[in-house]
Formats: C-alpha cells, structure tokens, sequence
C-alpha cells in the first residue's frame, strides 16, 4: 500500500468540521467540552434510535429533569412513562439507578474505569462520555464510526462477526496528534461524516475530506462496506391486548413486572380483566428487535372501572408504542361501534 493509505489525518476531518457540523442540543459548541449530564442521556437515548427521533424526547427530559439530582430523585415510573416510544425499557430503569449512583458518588467518575461502573454504562457510552465531556483521548465507536473505519481501510470482515477487527481498526484513529488533542471533537466529527457523507447506501465521497486516504473509495468499493451477514428471520409472537373505557373516556392499565419486555411499563391487560360486552377490534403488529409480535385486540366500554384499578386518560395514556396502537385500535373500533348504532 503506498504512504497515501496510511491512517487519514485528524486535522482535515476537524477542519471540515468546523464548516460542517450538525448543531445538536446536547453538544457544546466546538472546542468546549459538553456537560456530562446531557452527552450521557443523549448517548444513552441513542442507543438503538436515530438523532431525528430523541430530540424530542431529550427535550422533554430536560425540562422534567434539568439537573442529574432531579432525575435521581424521580419515581422511575416516571421515568419510564418519559421514556414511551422509545423502547428498551430497561434503558430508562438503568438511566434512574445511574442517575442516583452519579449523585451518591457527587459527579460523574472523570475515568473511562469509574465510567463503566455505572449501571446501564457500557464500553462505547463511557467512551462516549469520556471524550466529549472529560476531553480523554478514547475513541466511542458506534455505528457511524464503525462504518467509516470499514471503508477507510477496506476491511470486507462482515458484521457482526468482524466487528471486533473494525473496531481495532477505528481505535487507530485516535493515535494521530491532532485527535488526541481535541478527543471530542474528534469523535463527533466522525459521527457526522458517518450521518451526513460516508451514509450506510449512499457514500458522497466527493464531498469526503478524507476521500483521498480512503482504500474503499480508492478500490470503487466504499458503498459495499461495511459487509452484513445475513439477518436471521425473527421469530414471531402472538398475544392479546384488552381495552377497556369508561364514560371518561379512562382506558383500565396494568404495570407490567419490572424484568422481561416492556419491563415496568404501564400497559393493557392480556386477560380479560372485568366482565363486559367484549368485541373484537382487530389486530396490531409490532416489530421488536428479536421478534416481530400480534396482539389481537379486545375492546369494551363501562360506566366506571373496577374500584382501585389503575387508569388513564385514552387519549394521552403513557403507554409504549405497541400498546398504543393497540388502544387506538380498541378506540376506533368503539366509536365505530358507537356510530354505527
């Protein structure tokens, strides 16, 4: 391989940067290190879901929870009800149990090793947290990076299986000089040349500062890497979903048990829980990321709810996503009903 292959300079992708960066509403602004509090929730929100879709839920939490103490001191049903529609529930029972230990401990640890004694903080968020608020010299390799890395260096070893070599490979990017000295920087500007130019499909490598020391763009190859197994087919489940409405329009809820799906959360019951006029109201589906589930819905109104049941409004029940298209279905299906009367 000639000299121009060798791992590309920090200092053109930090320039291209400062011209092109994505203003998010966590990030400091460029040269300054971020609070801890916000690059922490904010990677914790992005694990599994995209930029576009947790603004809105970042900007919810922070006007619930402005400071880590507020949210340490929340009910984490609370919490979790903040959390609906962004999956992984365990995420949001981890982010409550973090936010109380941060408090007990009086900061976040400024160490990648204390980082990662924190529940729910992984190898990448502590990176994460580690460069962008502390200014450490570690690299979190998510899957932008990973992308980048793979095409950078050619490196055809499909994923899942070769994530560990594109991994090593990406860590080597934080040896140059100029991404040592600003580690955060660093990292969030290949997060977005990863977002906006070197895209899973669609690479724009004219638009690429580092297209001239790219081994994948030089071999014509840059959108076929990173290389993917074949996904397994998910298996599928079934299941039932009951709404039940009172003259208020109060839809009955549950609190599902703390561990397994949708763990803690408020949902519908699975059994039919009083007596009624019962009628089918169709089906939902839902894809998780190990099983795609259908919940056949059962729908009935009431004059009043049982006496101590737990309750909602209908309309704005904090319910995870699968729950609530499943009481839209029961809803629609009893106004149907109504009007067709």
């Amino acid at each position: 391989m000639g000299s121009s292959f060798s791992s590309p300079p920090a200092r053109k992708l930090l320039s291209w940067y400062t011209k092109h960066r994505r203003h998010l509403p966590w990030r400091a602004p460029q040269g300054s290190f971020a609070e801890p509090y916000h690059v922490w929730l904010s990677e914790i929100m992005l694990q599994q879901t995209v930029v576009a879709t947790i603004i809105p839920y970042y900007a919810k939490f922070l006007a619930a929870y402005p400071r880590i103490d507020d949210l340490a001191a929340a009910q984490v049903e609370d919490v979790c009800g903040l959390w609906a529609g962004l999956g992984y529930y365990a995420r949001a029972r981890n982010l409550h149990k973090c936010a109380q230990a941060v408090v007990e401990l009086g900061d976040f640890p400024r160490d990648i090793e204390g980082l990662r004694k924190l529940p729910g903080i992984g190898p990448y968020t502590a990176n994460a947290i580690g460069a962008i608020a502390f200014g450490l010299p570690v690299l979190p390799v998510d899957g932008n990076i990973e992308r980048v890395a793979a095409r950078v260096f050619a490196i055809a070893a499909p994923l899942p299986g070769g994530k560990s070599v594109i991994a090593a490979a990406a860590q080597g990017l934080i040896r140059d000089a100029a991404a040592r000295a600003a580690p955060g920087d660093f990292a969030q500007a290949l997060f977005d040349l990863g977002a906006t130019v070197c895209t899973p499909k669609s690479p724009d490598c004219g638009r690429c500062p580092w297209a001239a020391h790219c081994r994948a763009h030089a071999a014509g190859i840059a959108a076929s890497l990173p290389v993917r197994a074949m996904k397994a087919v998910r298996p599928h489940r079934e299941g039932m979903a009951y709404v039940l409405l009172d003259a208020a329009d109060e839809v009955l809820l549950i609190r599902r048990p703390p561990r397994g799906l949708l763990g803690g959360m408020l949902a519908l019951p699975e059994t039919a829980p009083a007596p009624a006029d019962w009628a089918a109201a169709g089906s939902i589906g839902h894809v998780f990321t190990h099983f795609t589930l259908t919940l056949t819905v059962m729908a009935a109104r009431a004059e009043l709810l049982p006496p101590g049941a737990l309750r909602a409004p209908a309309a704005n029940a904090p319910l995870p996503s699968v729950m609530r298209k499943a009481l839209d279905a029961g809803r629609r299906a009893l106004n149907h009903m109504s009007d067709g009367e």
